[in-house]
């Protein structure tokens, strides 16, 4: 095909975000893979307006993240239009979009096998996406028959995502008495990471222990935002690539001249990527949740149940039978998967030697580790790195659009 010929598509997605830059990851892999598009992008905010470049070229398509201050400009150019965004519906305008009742189904089941069982939920109110995720992830714990809180920030309708997040910094007092208002443990879900990271920030204010008191998971798993938390924020990671693949695919059968049956699409989210913020198991019992927590913290220095038990103001006796019965397992026992997680976590993310590991954990020397790892997870600290490096290569493979 001539250059000059190619179809021209402009992209309005912001890059300062994870789940935008996902986006264009998609966008761009349809486009070397399947198609010879040029693709037109400018670095912008969420809420930016349409740069003034997109009326003084020739556009033969867009993908947006469109709203109600850019749809008429928009629809101007007289072109297909692909809305990633889904703040709202606009007739004409194909949608894709995250399926936020997967997304609540995952943050409730991740919260749900952790132990918790009183819920909450912090959002922004009038935010689209938001109210979505609070709703289904209602659902689900009107089911369970559980307790639930909700907290959103105050606001008016047409207020931009942008305004609700900045107006959230500065809520953090207000914010802070009701989590401490609510009864712990409870597990929180938020409806993205930037509300998740001041919620923990409120927290701190609070002196809210996370994830002991609360248990706090966001959406979009973006890591510069989740690891700038403390503690580090789990998060459900959507598929935000193949959404914006899938709306490359669209807009190129719209070029054809077809058009789409459904006027929106979900896609599933991934995974939830646990981090410390519910790295817990939830307990009612507040000296056991106490000494789970020291447990947490202390398990890779070499503690024993020794230890644990000058800790607590339990005896001994009342220590493993409270444990059991909170737990299902002894104190030895949660120590020994509190350093197997860690353990797990190093080969996975680094190449250091198992001697290395060992020593990182909390166990005299490699031959120990081994021989509990073995007994623990049946397969070698060995197999288990040789394992997990083979997923990410394929992985890998997969993703890589020379391959395809």
């Amino acid at each position: 095909m001539n250059p000059t010929n190619r179809p021209r598509i402009a992209l309005l997605v912001e890059a300062s975000r994870a789940y935008g830059r996902e986006l264009l990851r998609g966008v761009a892999l349809f486009s070397r893979t399947r198609v010879e598009w040029s693709l037109l992008h400018q670095e912008m905010t969420l809420d930016s307006a349409i740069p003034d470049w997109i009326f003084n070229s020739r556009i033969d398509g867009v993908i947006a993240r469109v709203d109600w201050h850019t749809i008429e400009p928009l629809r101007q150019l007289r072109v297909p239009i692909i809305d990633v965004r889904c703040n709202r519906k606009f007739t004409g305008v194909p949608q894709v979009e995250t399926d936020n009742k997967r997304v609540a189904e995952m943050a409730f089941t991740h919260l749900w096998e952790r132990g918790f069982r009183r819920f909450a939920f912090c959002g922004f109110r009038f935010a689209t996406y938001s109210d979505a995720r609070l709703a289904a992830f209602q659902q689900l714990v009107d089911a369970a028959d559980c307790p639930f809180d909700v907290y959103q920030s105050p606001g008016v309708p047409g207020t931009t995502l942008t305004q609700l997040e900045e107006a959230g910094v500065l809520e953090l007092e207000s914010l802070a008495q009701w989590l401490s208002a609510l009864e712990r443990p409870t597990g929180l879900f938020v409806c993205n990471d930037i509300r998740g990271q001041q919620v923990l920030n409120a927290c701190r204010l609070a002196n809210i222990a996370v994830p002991d008191d609360l248990g706090v998971i966001g959406v979009d798993d973006d890591d510069a935002i989740c690891l700038l938390c403390d503690p580090p924020l789990s998060s459900v990671r959507p598929n935000a690539e193949r959404v914006g693949y899938r709306a490359a695919e669209i807009l190129q059968q719209m070029l054809t001249g077809w058009r789409p049956e459904n006027e929106i699409e979900y896609v599933a989210p991934v995974t939830v990527s646990e981090r410390l913020s519910t790295k817990v198991v939830a307990v009612d019992d507040v000296e056991i949740a106490r000494v789970c927590r020291f447990i947490r913290q202390n398990a890779c220095q070499g503690i024993n149940v020794g230890d644990v038990a000058q800790f607590t103001s339990l005896s001994r006796r009342q220590l493993e039978r409270r444990f059991r019965e909170a737990l299902g397992r002894t104190p030895h026992q949660q120590i020994t998967l509190t350093q197997l997680d860690r353990v797990k976590q190093l080969l996975r993310e680094t190449d250091m030697t198992l001697e290395q590991i060992a020593f990182k954990t909390g166990y005299s020397h490699k031959e120990s580790l081994g021989s509990v790892f073995k007994r623990e997870l049946g397969q070698s600290p060995g197999e288990y790195r040789s394992q997990h490096q083979t997923e990410r290569d394929t992985l890998a493979t997969t993703n890589d659009p020379n391959d395809q």
